[in-house]
């Protein structure tokens, strides 16, 4: 089964504000807020359908 956290972390770094999308050790780092929340929504509705899928295969196995 298909389990990742998807968090939103602030940093700072070089004085400038930056918000860093974490899904396990993979993460993805944005300049806005608004783009790192957009990203991660997007990601956490694709898990939800890939999660939804293994659950039908399994489902029609």
């Amino acid at each position: 089964m298909i389990h990742c956290d998807i968090r939103i972390e602030a940093l700072q770094q070089r004085g400038r504000q930056l918000w860093q999308v974490r899904m396990g050790r993979r993460a993805l780092t944005f300049h806005e807020e608004l783009a790192a929340r957009s990203f991660a929504a997007q990601l956490h509705v694709r898990l939800a359908w890939l999660k939804e899928q293994v659950v039908q295969d399994n489902q029609d196995n």
